[in-house]
């Protein structure tokens, strides 16, 4: 997907957030330690409390204490309660960033997540890498 400038103000954006921390809910599948392209849909009305990290290619001890250090989904309902942006979609994605195959991520992974976000009629995405 080609970049693309924003046609109206950040304030008036729906913004959706995408992370490859390998995040996921209490009670979701965890991520397995290699190559996997599946994606986890997390509700953006979650409590960071329920999220878990599961991830092999960087230490998780803080990501664990606060999940916001790698998936900021509470900061970015700080902006929209704030009015810096106009709403947080409804659904955000994680999936694991260790990822070796190019060719997975490409025909499996990315289509996956765009659609996604296609779905949720968002402006712009906040793609947070881990």
């Amino acid at each position: 997907m080609p970049w693309t400038p924003l046609s109206r103000p950040l304030a008036e954006c729906r913004v959706a957030l995408a992370g490859s921390g390998g995040v996921h809910l209490q009670g979701q599948q965890a991520f397995h330690f290699s190559d996997d392209t599946s994606i986890r849909e997390i509700p953006a009305d979650s409590d960071s409390g329920d999220l878990r990290v599961s991830h092999f290619g960087y230490p998780v001890g803080d990501a664990r204490k606060d999940p916001n250090c790698v998936f900021p989904l509470e900061r970015l309902r700080e902006l929209a309660d704030q009015g810096l942006i106009a709403g947080v979609a409804p659904t955000a994605f994680t999936f694991m960033g260790g990822i070796y195959s190019h060719r997975r991520v490409a025909e499996e992974l990315i289509p996956a997540l765009l659609d996604g976000l296609r779905s949720q009629e968002v402006d712009l995405f906040l793609l947070v890498p881990a």
